[in-house]
């Protein structure tokens, strides 16, 4: 540790006071001097809380800990502590249907537990756009804010709050709004100019959470209205902005927020393909939950669909991954046409009509059927297709090919869970992918837990400066590729190879 340089957001010191001589005129600067001499710790200004313990301290014998949480413009004592009192960070990733936590140890460099709630706001509609409609009343704002806040702070109070000084926050822009009380009336008008990109850190009291009173919040900032802390916490966590080539970050949640770039760029893009893609166009689509349907196999022979649900529940619904997958071997199988439509004669048993044209049946119990109709897997295809001319569009504007590209990192449930051949068959990812996927979880979470460890505010400024951003609306060339992508995989079977050969052996 030199001149002051904290790496962690919160700095654990311990101290032996039989060490300290008491030779300046106050106590305050005995204690600054032995730090800074004895330890290199640099500047740091005291909270009230430590100066009222700080004389006691100096005269016990048994050693006791300082603990220090850092600010942009350095370092403060936070609190002074007995030797063996915990000292925790909370990592927060606000989602807009699941608030996740991670409670992380400084002293041991251990997370200790991670867990998540319901956003209570989904009360107010799963669209996050009925709820900053309806946020545009400010009684109706603040109502929004306390139920948020009420929810965190019951999971912060069971965490034993009282020992947490630091947290880190991430959350889409509207999110991220609505939890600190921020006017949301031009977030949903053109051009959706947020309130500030840079939030930076407040005291535990300005944003009202249940931690140490003396404890920080560090919120992540919004490089735009479709790009929020969550993305921003996303890339942190897997610095795209530090590789050598070319690389993509592909986030289907609320939107379909896709980067490409490497430490030279970084180029960003957001569709409404993310619905689609988890599942939301479907009256059977649902989020990864319990009694989801994640993984799909079919045998047309024996008449028989293979399920595996969340957590071995009975299906209830099937969530964006495991229809990408039902898609996917429909149409190998020749059940599903290149334009999407089902064809009856392909599977008789599954293939049935209904109100709204035909669907396949999935599952059925005697209380339950599960079926994806026709009309569906026809606006699916727009959705995969969009998504397909994302990743070609920012190639396009880059000067790249997908040969060029050296990774896809696919972040959230979505990427966890999602069958990358599968994907490649309905023309929805480029064959390359099949050998550069990676998935990295629920990335913003952990971008959220990388800042408790490495609390480096200038590297998160640099990443929401390099970002440029593409307004899909104003490009007339996205339109002309999507035309090319409203087929299963794609009009030009010879951007997909390894598609065609199959095909051509079937």
């Amino acid at each position: 540790m030199r001149g002051g340089c904290v790496e962690t957001s919160c700095k654990v010191i311990k101290v032996n006071p039989r060490e300290i001589k008491l030779v300046e005129r106050f106590d305050a600067e005995s204690f600054r001097s032995f730090l800074q001499n004895r330890l290199d710790l640099g500047e740091f200004s005291f909270s009230l809380t430590s100066l009222r313990k700080l004389s006691h301290f100096l005269r016990q014998e048994k050693p006791f800990k300082g603990v220090f949480v850092k600010e942009e413009k350095g370092l403060v004592l936070a609190d002074l502590l007995e030797e063996e009192s915990p000292v925790y960070g909370l990592a927060i990733d606000l989602g807009s249907t699941t608030i996740a936590f991670y409670l992380y140890d400084f002293e041991r460099d251990a997370v200790l537990e991670e867990s998540s709630i319901l956003n209570p706001q989904t009360k107010h509609g799963e669209d996050i756009l009925t709820r900053l409609h309806l946020a545009r009343k400010r009684e109706k704002l603040e109502e929004i804010r306390l139920e948020t806040l009420e929810a965190i702070n019951q999971e912060i109070e069971r965490l034993n709050g009282k020992r947490i000084y630091y947290v880190s926050l991430c959350g889409n822009t509207a999110m991220t709004h609505l939890l600190l009380g921020l006017p949301v009336n031009y977030l949903i008008l053109e051009p959706y100019p947020p309130v500030a990109k840079w939030y930076g850190v407040f005291r535990s009291l300005e944003v009202e959470f249940k931690i140490h009173p003396e404890g920080r919040v560090f919120i992540f900032p919004s490089a735009g209205a479709y790009f929020g802390g969550d993305l921003i916490a996303g890339l942190f966590f897997v610095e795209l902005y530090k590789k050598d080539a070319p690389c993509f970050f592909i986030d289907v949640g609320t939107n379909a927020e896709v980067v490409l770039g490497n430490r030279d760029f970084l180029l960003a893009c957001a569709g409404a393909a993310g619905p689609a893609l988890e599942g939301g166009i479907f009256s059977a689509g649902c989020r990864a939950e319990p009694g989801a349907i994640y993984k799909v196999s079919i045998n047309r022979a024996s008449n028989q669909v293979y399920l595996e649900t969340i957590g071995g529940h009975p299906p209830k619904c099937m969530c964006g991954s495991a229809i990408i997958d039902l898609m996917a071997q429909l149409f190998k199988e020749g059940v599903l046409s290149p334009e999407g439509r089902l064809i009856k004669e392909s599977w008789r048993e599954r293939v049935i009509e209904t109100d709204e044209g035909r669907a396949f049946l999935v599952y059925e119990d005697g209380q339950r059927q599960i079926l994806i109709k026709e009309p569906e897997i026809k606006a699916f295809i727009r959705s995969k297709g969009a998504m397909f001319c994302i990743l070609s569009l920012l190639c396009e504007k880059s000067g790249l090919s997908f040969a060029d590209v050296e990774k896809f990192y696919f972040a959230g449930s979505f990427g966890v869970n999602i069958n990358v051949s599968s994907a490649v068959m309905l023309g929805m990812l480029p064959d390359s992918a099949l050998d550069k996927a990676v998935a990295v979880g629920n990335s913003a979470g952990l971008g959220a837990l990388k800042f408790l460890k490495h609390a480096d505010f200038e590297e998160i400024k640099k990443i929401v400066d390099s970002i440029t951003y593409l307004e899909l609306n104003t490009e007339p060339r996205f339109m002309e590729l999507l035309t090319g992508a409203l087929f299963i995989p794609h009009v030009n079977l010879d951007l997909f190879p390894r598609v065609k050969s199959l095909i051509e052996r079937s």
